[in-house]
């Protein structure tokens, strides 16, 4: 990364709001350099720069703090956006801290951007026209029926996630994050986890604690697996899906990460197929044990993804602890919550994942 003296100049100019010259830029604990383009190429993210200014003819001295990009949770720029206005937030709140003036971001052509009077962030998207994926599913729970369209859109859905596997991962650390944050992620395992009273009725002595137990196993049994590492969609179920006519639909809110696991977008369409055919007949029958079929079948047969039943365990009980969820899905019968909970155990205590089995897995262990 090279700076460019003259745009860190205009953007203390607008941070400072006063007469402000930039005397000198250099890294922190290295004296300073004649000013000048040419004595600043090579500074690189991760490098706290010292800049010495004069503000109203007084010299004051700053530190230019960036993260450097790489592993411990610093891969994605956002990653480092999260740390970096953490830090404006905080550091002026406690006594003899060391004061932030201000939280920015560098933009492509080398300006900088000042982002310390942010409060909150937000994202503008485009409206999407269409009808949720889930309320197809809703319909054939009430009509115990599968229209001509139905496996058509499921095939569909299988190879549109195909299609996005197909690109492949080179940055191998982010599988095992993308594994590490199954569990620890407040929107995945121990998060959902955290959500449930472990006093719950429907839920077994120390259950939760077992579950916990057992996914921590299932980390270390697959996070070596980085060969797998692919584009993910990150949330892809049926309410995040959009359909018009026939075919076409578009998918909404991509989740957590670029790159990860196939097994997480498998899981998290397919687990909602065995969720509405147990809240109507108690186990995966009917047209939703067609379309679970039809789903799967599809990816497996495109694919060719041998390894995908001996990774998908801790996916699936992620999902199941989403979809027996009372805070999701307060009206659930007692008993569709305890087939559920009974599923998260069974897929953890399998080797391998036996989906044209499911039932076996709804009964009490």
């Amino acid at each position: 990364m090279a700076i460019a003296t003259d745009k860190v100049q205009t953007y203390l100019s607008k941070a400072f709001k006063g007469k402000v010259k930039l005397r000198s830029i250099s890294r922190l604990g290295v004296e300073p350099t004649e000013e000048g383009e040419e004595a600043l190429k090579g500074f690189g993210y991760g490098e706290p720069l010292l800049l010495e200014v004069a503000i109203d003819g007084r010299i004051k001295k700053y530190v230019l703090h960036t993260v450097k990009p790489g592993g411990f949770g610093h891969e994605h720029p956002s990653d480092r956006a999260k740390m970096l206005l953490w830090a404006h937030s905080v550091y002026n709140k406690i006594p003899k801290h060391a004061r932030s003036i201000d939280v920015g971001a560098f933009k492509k052509d080398g300006s900088l951007l000042t982002l310390g009077e942010a409060e909150e962030f937000f994202l503008l998207t485009e409206y999407i026209e269409g009808d949720e994926y889930f309320k197809d599913l809703e319909r054939i729970r009430v009509e115990k029926r599968l229209t001509g369209i139905d496996e058509a859109r499921v095939r569909a859905l299988a190879d549109y996630i195909v299609d996005v596997h197909g690109l492949k991962g080179k940055d191998l650390g982010l599988y095992v994050r993308r594994i590490r944050e199954l569990l620890g992620h407040g929107e995945a395992i121990m998060g959902l986890l955290d959500s449930y009273d472990p006093k719950a009725d429907f839920l077994k002595p120390k259950e939760l604690v077992e579950i916990e137990k057992k996914c921590v196993e299932w980390r270390w049994r697959i996070k070596k697996r980085t060969h797998r590492l692919c584009q993910v969609h990150g949330d892809f179920h049926p309410w995040n899906v959009k359909f018009r006519k026939g075919l076409d639909f578009t998918v909404l809110d991509r989740s957590r990460g670029e790159w990860g696991e196939p097994a997480d977008d498998v899981s998290a369409m397919a687990i909602n197929y065995l969720f509405f055919s147990v809240r109507e007949y108690g186990k995966l029958e009917g047209p939703f044990e067609r379309l679970w079929r039809v789903f799967l079948d599809q990816y497996l047969r495109k694919t060719g993804d041998k390894e995908l039943m001996e990774v998908i365990a801790p996916f699936l009980a992620w999902r199941g602890l989403v979809v027996a969820s009372p805070i999701w899905y307060p009206n659930l019968k007692f008993e569709t919550r305890r087939k559920i909970f009974n599923f998260i155990g069974g897929v953890l205590e399998s080797d391998v994942f036996d989906y044209r089995n499911v039932n076996s897995y709804l009964k009490a262990i």
